[in-house]
């Protein structure tokens, strides 16, 4: 059976449609070396040709505002703001789409709910301060940080109460890693229910945070041979808590009181937080206020009633840290469709909390073959990185997938394998390989391949 016999036959869930698979990617690669010059060519001439209607008196078509090359624009012929106008810099007015959005039905109240990044329209790998991803379980508290103290306890040698000063007295680290809500892509478990990126992996941000490491505080107080986990627990009006093994404590967990350069924002544990790298950002407490260590997990109500993965026979899996290996096509996407034929750049997002993202394959046509991208910048254990695809789309439906390898040889499942293994019931940990759906005219729809 040929590839496109095989992706026609394979069942696409938007609605249930079936899909025809996009021309020869063979003919797309060789029609693509033999248009690459030609292209070249005719932009040239479209630049010389509306040079020479400009020199003519020729009309050209421009703004309203009359701002297009070769007039000159209005804001070059006046003066801009002062420096002291705005203290606090802030976004182009230009840019005010660019937002975190909520979905209103998904929790009864704002105070303990989730708002999403809007990954499709970021570049790099660092998301700003106030497009960070939110979750609350109580609201934000407003700390004042000379009031604030970490008290760590509990199986230790020297209890100790750490000021916040303190606490910056210590030597300090920046790393660099993703933060994933272990929800993100739970709400599509059973079927696409959500019609953009922002909402379908919006729950994912990476930032460069910095603090001390929680092994060099645990050096201060003295770990009792007998301390195998601790318990962090936050200062929130719901005292979140989780259960957090000494190995990980010890490995690379940071107390965390900055973040991509300022301090923590409130909504993100001002004025000091726990980070677990790579691990489910429910472990990383906000706005943290005490440590203690004990011989157990304390098994509290975000990790037995909550935050564990229900299994098809019933059972629920328990303390499953790791964000698994993911990977999502950013561009394009239903927020940001093509708009005509010709050349793009495919671009996306691959991560892992076992480490560094190692490849990560396109397909055009929903998995039945797969050509490699471009890891582009940098490549770093636990954090986000970009991927890259030259392709120059011909017009038609494309079914568009990324699949993301990491260094522990881990690959990322297909929505087949993964409900095979953990049924349809779960919320949690949800890394299947992720579909879009482009139709002939460039919009982008969400569906599932099974």
């Amino acid at each position: 059976m040929s590839g496109s016999d095989q992706a026609s036959r394979r069942q696409v869930r938007v609605a249930g449609a079936r899909d025809k698979a996009p021309p020869s990617l063979q003919a797309l690669a060789a029609e693509a070396e033999s248009l690459k010059a030609s292209d070249r060519r005719g932009f040239l001439k479209g630049l010389l040709a509306i040079g020479g209607a400009a020199a003519t008196g020729q009309a050209v078509a421009v703004t309203a505002a009359g701002s297009l090359p070769p007039l000159v624009p209005p804001w070059t012929r006046s003066l801009g703001r002062g420096v002291v106008s705005k203290p606090y810099g802030e976004p182009s007015a230009y840019e005010k789409d660019v937002l975190r959005r909520t979905v209103p039905w998904l929790t009864a109240e704002s105070i303990s709910s989730i708002s999403m990044t809007p990954l499709q329209n970021l570049k790099g790998l660092i998301t700003p301060n106030g497009l960070v991803f939110e979750r609350y379980h109580a609201g934000v508290p407003e700390i004042d940080p000379e009031q604030h103290r970490l008290m760590i306890h509990g199986l230790v040698e020297r209890p100790l109460i750490f000021t916040m000063q303190a606490l910056q007295r210590f030597p300090s680290v920046s790393d660099i890693k993703f933060i994933e809500c272990p929800a993100n892509g739970g709400m599509e478990w059973k079927g696409p229910q959500m019609a953009g990126l922002q909402f379908t992996h919006g729950m994912l941000s990476c930032c460069e945070w910095t603090g001390v490491r929680l092994s060099t505080l645990l050096a201060e107080v003295g770990v009792k041979p007998e301390g195998k986990w601790l318990l962090a627990e936050g200062a929130d009006g719901a005292a979140m808590a989780r259960s957090i093994p000494i190995e990980k404590a010890l490995d690379d967990t940071l107390v965390v009181y900055a973040q991509n350069g300022e301090a923590l924002r409130p909504e993100q544990g001002y004025p000091v937080r726990l980070l677990n790298p790579g691990w489910e950002g429910n472990t990383s407490v906000k706005w943290l206020r005490r440590i203690e260590v004990g011989n157990q997990p304390w098994q509290m109500r975000e990790e037995t009633s909550k935050y564990t993965d229900l299994m098809a026979d019933g059972r629920a899996r328990k303390f499953t840290f790791v964000q698994e290996c993911n990977s999502v096509i950013t561009s394009p996407c239903p927020e940001r469709p093509w708009q005509e034929a010709g050349w793009y750049e495919i671009e996306g997002l691959a991560w892992s909390g076992r480490g560094r993202v190692k490849a990560v394959d396109i397909s055009f046509d929903g998995g039945v073959s797969w050509l490699n991208a471009a890891l582009k910048g940098m490549v770093m254990s636990k954090s986000l990185t970009r991927f890259g695809y030259r392709f120059k789309w011909p017009g038609g439906p494309l079914l568009l997938q990324s699949r993301a390898l990491d260094e522990t040889g881990y690959v990322q499942p297909t929505l087949r394998q993964l409900r095979e293994q953990r049924g349809v019931n779960s919320i949690y940990h949800k890394n299947a390989i992720h579909t879009w759906r482009v139709e002939a005219d460039g919009s982008v729809r969400n569906v599932q391949m099974l």
